[in-house]
């Protein structure tokens, strides 16, 4: 199992690759058989590298920045989660949204599963 510091810094590097605009370093983070719902209820559920890989180049393009919100928590097994605002445009206007991400790793410390937690309530227009 992951240590609390490992899934933690995982999730930094993740919020990085975005400020970054360096999508395969959020992509490297990914196990092969890795499972990405964004949002959860409401969004694309996509599972495998090759299907995960397109969706976070396009993300990462778009995205002005993430900014954390809280700070990264780990947990007692192999999870953590992110609190953080999403600067992004949405039909033409700039807005901000309030997302949790909550991540778990395998034994070799890749995500394989990352549900991102946001509805309509969380979309501010800037």
């Amino acid at each position: 199992m992951m240590s609390q510091s490992a899934m933690k810094e995982a999730l930094q590097q993740y919020l990085d690759g975005f400020n970054n605009k360096d999508h395969d370093a959020v992509i490297s983070l990914f196990a092969d058989d890795a499972r990405v719902e964004d949002p959860v209820g409401g969004g694309q559920v996509l599972e495998g590298k090759s299907a995960i890989a397109p969706f976070y180049q396009s993300s990462v393009a778009s995205v002005e920045k993430l900014e954390l919100a809280a700070p990264i928590r780990g947990s007692h097994g192999n999870a953590a989660a992110i609190a953080f605002m999403i600067y992004v445009e949405m039909e033409g206007k700039k807005v901000r949204i309030h997302c949790t991400d909550v991540m778990t790793f395998n034994e070799a410390g890749k995500i394989v599963d990352m549900k991102a937690y946001w509805g309509p309530e969380d979309i501010e227009f800037l």
